[in-house]
């Protein structure tokens, strides 16, 4: 949490009351978060389900199938299946949705996801007021004409956009601002999908593409998905997403399987990331109006829809009867296939809406087929298919997303099901360690990648050393008495190429220092040579340092009077001149421990 801490003594009651002030001013800032990103699913959520309502069942007849944990808002119409209808609307809703993000929100366009990864790191935690109006309303019309993508990146970007339009509001600095996006982030996402922490994880663990965490983001995401969870869940109900049956784990032999179900998933990952960001550039680089592509990709979505309906909109009702091993081999390897096809077309042509719902979709299925195919060859060895499934879900966005973590605690609390950990954990980590793809272009390696903590990264690193770390890299520098007329001065001035002169007294004690910037406007005044000496130039308010001191203190001294190098003394004598350190070489340690630590990675 952003708040400051004590850190040394015992504070007294004054500190403890503005201690409690201020934590409690940080969590009024995070439920705030909380509450409207919740209000904000709700509102998400109500406008799907009305648009599918509208859309796709009066329009055209179709009914997609729903989670467990999911019930229409109004009753199913008696509209029979107009298949050319499948081509019409999603056509139709690219085109809305185009022209609605061109015109007014360009960086609305995609999965929302990516641009709250890019102000995170790259804007300082900005985003524009109304990117998550012109969101919501984009997605809401892509999705429920029939476009593929998930509820995850438009209610990310109302989260993240509340986060930031409120750290904007109360002038917070930009690391405060950049905390409080991402926990918009974790509240949206653990609402729409009743995860709450998994949201949190989330939000700390998609920012990176390595095995990294925003840790000072946790807290904060927690504190905002729990109460967005409880906002959402009062108004549509509490428990899971998914219905699952009860699984079991109970042979370590079954880790075989699911062995070769992480690299399906593998192959998978690959070709959706391929094919997601082939048809992203191939669009990019078609020369026509942004707002026109939406519909072509529409176009071609619907043209896969019109033969397997069940690749548009959501598709988690295929998830569902997954889950419960009631559905064909070859309807689960079509959907996986038309899902890729369909998500790639629908935002990879500037369509809005999320990747992660398509994702848990496509891994699901193509566990669901894993399965099957191990009960037919080797029966004994085999789980569940409805378990393949499950695990496949997590597997298969972690590939993508590299978020093993979250991932393994969404599914567990999207399907209620926590019995299937340990094959989770295998195939997750696996997945994580051998992918070498990313659904988010936006991702970077990891903390030190960030341009967010360039210079909290600067300062860890130096605070880890002291100047007694570098003596080697201390010069020498010859002083000059305190006595010493400006004359003799002169002429010791004109051999060398010294900047810094330390003035020392009779017993050789440092009494003073000057630059040869100070003594310049006086070279060419032939007068002062006699008149002056030393001791007269020198600034007897010296800015040293001790080889106890680390390096974080040292650069901080540096920029007091923006020098290039401090006088180093004994510890135990102030006055013992060592030499000089400047500001150069204290750079230079910094890049060559940087250079290690990433040797070591």
């Amino acid at each position: 949490m952003p708040a400051p801490r004590q850190t040394t003594g015992v504070p007294g009651p004054v500190a403890w009351h503005g201690a409690i002030k201020t934590h409690a001013t940080w969590l009024f800032y995070f439920a705030s978060i909380g509450l409207i990103s919740g209000l904000g699913a709700i509102a998400f959520h109500t406008l799907t389900e009305l648009g599918m309502h509208y859309f796709l069942d009066t329009m055209a007849g179709y009914r997609p199938s729903l989670p467990a944990g999911e019930h229409p808002l109004l009753p199913h119409t008696d509209t029979p299946l107009i298949r050319w209808m499948l081509l019409v609307l999603p056509t139709a809703g690219g085109l809305v949705s185009g022209w609605l993000v061109y015109t007014f929100a360009p960086e609305a366009e995609g999965h929302g996801t990516d641009a709250a990864i890019e102000a995170y790191h790259n804007k300082g935690g900005i985003i524009r007021g109304r990117v998550p109006i012109i969101k919501t309303i984009a997605s809401t019309i892509t999705l429920t004409t029939g476009g593929s993508g998930g509820r995850e990146g438009p209610i990310a970007q109302i989260g993240a956009g509340f986060g930031s339009f409120l750290a904007s509001k109360l002038k917070l600095s930009e690391r405060e601002r950049r905390i409080m996006l991402a926990a918009g982030v974790g509240a949206g996402v653990g609402a729409i999908f009743r995860a709450p922490l998994a949201g949190a994880l989330f939000a700390s663990e998609v920012l990176y593409s390595e095995a990294d965490f925003e840790s000072e983001v946790l807290i904060p995401a927690g504190i905002s998905s729990v109460v967005a969870y409880c906002t959402f869940c009062l108004v549509f109900g509490w428990g899971s997403l998914f219905a699952a049956p009860e699984f079991s784990f109970s042979s370590p032999l079954e880790l075989g399987p699911y062995a070769v179900l992480a690299g399906v998933l593998l192959l998978g990952g690959w070709i959706y990331s391929t094919t997601f960001y082939k048809v992203h550039d191939a669009f990019g680089a078609i020369p026509i109006p942004s707002h026109v592509k939406p519909a072509i990709g529409g176009l071609l979505t619907g043209v896969v829809g019109f033969f397997l309906p069940e690749t548009l909109a959501f598709g988690y009702g295929v998830l569902q009867g997954g889950l419960f091993n009631e559905l064909p081999m070859l309807l689960l390897l079509g959907v996986a296939g038309g899902k890729i096809l369909t998500t790639a077309f629908t935002i990879g042509s500037g369509g809005s809406g999320g990747v992660f719902g398509p994702s848990v979709v496509i891994g699901g299925c193509l566990g669901g087929a894993v399965g099957q195919v191990f009960q037919l060859v080797a029966p004994a060895l085999a789980p569940d298919p409805g378990a393949m499934v499950l695990v496949g879900m997590a597997g298969f966005f972690t590939a993508v997303s590299a978020t093993p973590v979250s991932t393994i605690i969404f599914v567990s609390e999207m399907t209620n099901s926590y019995s299937l950990l340990l094959p989770s954990l295998l195939v997750c980590f696996l997945c994580q360690l051998l992918s070498r793809s990313s659904i988010y272009r936006e991702q970077v390696a990891n903390k030190f990648s960030s341009p967010a903590h360039a210079g909290e990264m600067f300062t860890d690193i130096l605070q880890e050393y002291t100047v007694r770390d570098m003596l080697d890299r201390v010069r020498w520098v010859e002083p000059v008495p305190e006595d010493m007329s400006f004359r003799r001065f002169k002429r010791l001035f004109t051999s060398t190429d010294q900047h810094y002169f330390p003035v020392l007294d009779d017993k050789g004690g440092l009494t003073g220092i000057f630059s040869a910037n100070d003594v310049r406007a006086i070279l060419l005044q032939p007068h002062m040579d006699d008149l002056i000496n030393m001791r007269d130039l020198a600034r007897s308010d010296i800015i040293k340092v001790t080889p106890r001191e680390d390096l974080g203190s040292v650069m901080r001294k540096l920029t007091q009077r923006n020098l290039d190098a401090l006088p180093v003394v004994r510890q135990d004598d102030p006055q013992a001149l060592l030499g000089m350190l400047g500001r150069r070489e204290a750079i230079a340690f910094y890049n060559e421990k940087m250079a290690e630590l990433r040797e070591r990675e």
